[in-house]
C-alpha cells in the first residue's frame, strides 16, 4: 500500500511511530504539510496538489491535524474523501470533535454527561452564566484549547468574569465550565482504533497544578476501565463518527464524565506508558478496511 500521512513536522514522534509501523509491514508510506497542499474543486474531478504536483496513486491517508490548522486540513481531508481515498478521519468529524462547544452539544444530547459547561452571549451574560454552571471554582477555556494551553482555573466568579471579558476583548469565545474537584487532577486517556479501546492510561497533574495534559508535565500509568467507562469512550466516538480518537474521562461521584474527544490523539504518551504498538494497530485498522473493500 501507498500511505500518506498529513503532518506539519515529520520529525514528531506520533508522525515517525506511524511511519515506522507502516515500514514494517512493508508499505510506501509519505508525509506531506498538510498547509502546503493546493485543492483544484472542478466538476467530478478533485484534485489536490503540492506545488505542481499532483498528489495521485495513494491507498489511505492519515491526518496528523493540529488545531492552529483545523479549517484548512479538514478542507484537506475533505478533498480526500471526495477523490475516493480512504482516510482515518472524516472531515465532519475532525470539525465536530475540535469544537470544544459542538462537542459538548453533541454527546450531551446523546445522553453522554459532560461536566456542565455554558457559554456567554457577552460580557452582561456572563456572570449568569456564570452562576448556573457552578457557585465556586470554574475553568475557563477556549474553544479549541490543545494540550492545557487556553484553560484556566478560577476560584471565584469575579476573577471568572474578568478572564472571560478578557478573552472577549481579544474576540475570542471562552467556555464556562464547572470543575470537578472529585478527579484530582487526573484524568484517563482511553484510546480508540475502529471500536475498540486499544490502550487507555491514567495522567495525574503535577501537585499544584490541574491540567492533567503530559506537555505539561503530567505522570501517566496504565489505567484499568470500569464497563461504564469503557462503554461510554465507544459510544463518544461512534457518535462523533470518530475511527481514531483519544477520548479524556473524569472520574467524578456522578460517575464517568467525558472532558473532551481528541481526533489527532498524540501517541508518545499512551505508547510509552501502555507498551502497546498504538501506530501498529491504526495501520491494522487501514490494512482491514482495504482488504474489505477489494
Amino acid at each position: 500500500m501507498k500511505i500518506l500521512i498529513l503532518s506539519r513536522n515529520a520529525a514528531l514522534y506520533s508522525t515517525q511511530s506511524l511511519i515506522k509501523a507502516a515500514q514494517r509491514r512493508k508499505h510506501e508510506v509519505y508525509v506531506i504539510d498538510h498547509l502546503l497542499c493546493n485543492l483544484i474543486i472542478s466538476g467530478g474531478k478533485p484534485q489536490l496538489f503540492t506545488g505542481y504536483d499532483e498528489m495521485m496513486g495513494f491507498d489511505a491517508v492519515i491526518p496528523r491535524i493540529g488545531a492552529s490548522a483545523t479549517q484548512y486540513g479538514a478542507a484537506v481531508i475533505r478533498q480526500i474523501e471526495n477523490m475516493g481515498i480512504f482516510t482515518t478521519v472524516k472531515a465532519d468529524a475532525l470539525l465536530k470533535a475540535r469544537d470544544k462547544l459542538t462537542c459538548m452539544q453533541i454527546l450531551s444530547a446523546e445522553g453522554i454527561d459532560v461536566p456542565k459547561t455554558g457559554i456567554a452571549a457577552g460580557d452582561s451574560c456572563t456572570g449568569v452564566v456564570y452562576d448556573q454552571v457552578t457557585k465556586d471554582r470554574a475553568v475557563i477555556k477556549l474553544l479549541s484549547s490543545t494540550q492545557g494551553l487556553g484553560v484556566i482555573l478560577c476560584d471565584k466568579k469575579n476573577q471568572g468574569q474578568s478572564i472571560v471579558e478578557g478573552f472577549h476583548r481579544v474576540g475570542q469565545d471562552v467556555l464556562i465550565q464547572e470543575f470537578i474537584e472529585d478527579a484530582k487532577g487526573s484524568d484517563i486517556r482511553a484510546f480508540v482504533v475502529d471500536g475498540e479501546i486499544v490502550g487507555a492510561m491514567v495522567r495525574q497533574a503535577l501537585p499544584g497544578e490541574f491540567r492533567s495534559n503530559i506537555h505539561r508535565g503530567a505522570t501517566a500509568t496504565i489505567a484499568k476501565l470500569s464497563s461504564e467507562e469503557q462503554d461510554i469512550a465507544l459510544r463518544a466516538t461512534k457518535i462523533l463518527g470518530l475511527s481514531v480518537a483519544g477520548v479524556d474521562i473524569l472520574r467524578s461521584k456522578r460517575g464517568p464524565l467525558v472532558l473532551e474527544v481528541n481526533a489527532s490523539p498524540g501517541l508518545e504518551g499512551i505508547e510509552a506508558t501502555t507498551k502497546v504498538d498504538i501506530a501498529g494497530k491504526i495501520i491494522s485498522f487501514i490494512e482491514k478496511n482495504l482488504n474489505s473493500s477489494e
